[in-house]
């Protein structure tokens, strides 16, 4: 029997119409699915039901993958695909694998020898970094910064630094009912030359991308950003 294959599905970033940020092999390959691995089973069921799949939903097994899952549980996640059975990968938003503990399942899949297959999707991240008119030849992702006051801004000053001396575009995160908080840090910590992108609402209607020197961003209204998934950026302009 021939082995199935790990699909790496894309989810949407937020709630639009699938079509709207899907090309359509990614909905049709979804759409068949009967195996999936997600991070969070009802974000995953939402997503399976806003493609229309061609299978009930309740005949569909979703298995989680967190952070929490014990590596010999990762493994076993494979089993259909052992079976003969295609297998999706689900991240909550973009990209599964990127910034997604389904990174460990793709692996395990790679040493399994199991064929995985990734499909278009949206990429908050590489969104962000097109939109920014910032380095793309050169970019660093740092996911979550600390929350706490004082770690994060030595993480701020340092990322500063590397955007600074490097000239790559630096991108990281924010849970979004802190988004206000970061952006004080920033300016408060920034120098005014300082390149500050900020790319709200990606693929929503509601999108917003603002890339100005932090002195600008001084004379903005903040509070428009809280409770906004987003991606920061620090950089330089045309340094590409």
């Amino acid at each position: 029997m021939a082995a199935g294959r790990v699909y790496l599905v894309p989810n949407l970033l937020g709630v639009a119409a699938p079509e709207s940020a899907l090309p359509a092999r990614t909905i049709l390959v979804a759409r068949e699915l009967r195996h999936v691995v997600a991070e969070n089973a009802k974000v995953a069921r939402a997503f399976l039901k806003s493609i229309g799949t061609t299978a009930a939903i309740q005949a569909i097994a979703i298995e989680e993958l967190n952070e929490r899952t014990p590596p010999p549980q990762v493994d076993a996640l494979l089993d259909p695909t052992r079976a003969g059975s295609d297998l999706g990968l689900m991240s909550d938003a973009g990209c599964p694998g990127v910034a997604d503990p389904g990174a460990r399942l793709v692996a395990a899949a790679h040493r399994a020898g199991i064929q995985v297959i990734p499909l278009v999707g949206p990429s908050s991240i590489l969104l962000a970094l097109m939109a920014s008119g910032m380095n793309g030849q050169g970019f660093t992702f740092h996911g979550y910064l600390p929350a706490k006051t004082e770690a994060r801004t030595a993480a701020l000053r340092r990322v500063e630094e590397l955007a600074s001396k490097s000239g790559a575009t630096q991108l990281f995160i924010e849970t979004p009912y802190r988004n206000v908080a970061m952006l004080q840090s920033l300016i408060a910590l920034c120098a005014n030359e300082t390149l500050l992108g900020v790319a709200a609402d990606l693929t929503l209607a509601s999108e917003e991308i603002v890339v100005l020197p932090v002195t600008q961003w001084r004379r903005r209204d903040l509070a428009a950003y809280q409770n906004r998934p987003a991606i920061f950026l620090l950089g330089k302009a045309g340094a590409n």
